[in-house]
């Protein structure tokens, strides 16, 4: 398998091996491009000088030391305070109830609901983000709990609905063109 989510080849290698680079890619991507959301988990590991990140060192790393990884040019989030306390948060949740390792989140899910729940119990996703997720899950890692379809909702489908839906440079447009479409529709719908 080969991911096209981040914008460099290492990146998307780093996704692709690392459940918590994965998982802080989605968590990201919110407010900038989906590119650079997935691409920050490769660049934050190279500030910390590691070749895979490690929730457990993230969450008891000194928030101010993280935030200094956020906000170095270039910064690794338009909002680099928020997003680094949103990380440290992610990371102690997943050492707390997980054992400090994301792919627990979802090994030996038994449905595509739990899925979704616990995905969406975590700092950083809400319901949509938790869906958009369990399909990434599915559609490119072969995590099928049964119902994941249902439980991701629209995302479950096929399509170019979001970044789960992102194979290559072609699909990574359409996911594009569907998202500005999505939001002319609802602020026309607002303005009307």
């Amino acid at each position: 398998m080969t991911l096209h989510l981040a914008s460099t080849d290492e990146a998307n290698d780093l996704l692709e091996h690392d459940p918590l680079a994965l998982l802080l890619g989605m968590q990201l991507d919110q407010q900038i491009p989906m590119e650079k959301a997935f691409t920050s988990p490769r660049v934050l590991a190279e500030r910390l000088g590691t070749d895979r990140l490690d929730a457990g060192a993230i969450a008891a790393m000194p928030p101010e030391q993280l935030l200094e990884h956020f906000r170095t040019p270039p910064a690794l989030h338009r909002f680099p305070s928020s997003m680094a306390t949103r990380t440290q948060q992610l990371c102690q949740a997943l050492v707390n109830d997980w054992g400090g390792d994301a792919a627990n989140l979802w090994a030996g899910v038994k449905t595509g609901a739990e899925l979704v729940e616990r995905i969406g119990a975590l700092p950083g996703f809400g319901d949509q983000k938790a869906r958009i997720f369990a399909a990434l899950l599915a559609k490119q890692f072969g995590v099928t709990p049964t119902g994941w379809k249902n439980a991701a909702g629209d995302y479950g489908l096929v399509g170019h609905r979001s970044i789960a839906d992102v194979v290559d440079a072609e699909s990574r447009v359409k996911v594009r063109e569907f998202k500005r479409a999505k939001k002319a529709e609802a602020k026309a719908e607002q303005q009307g």
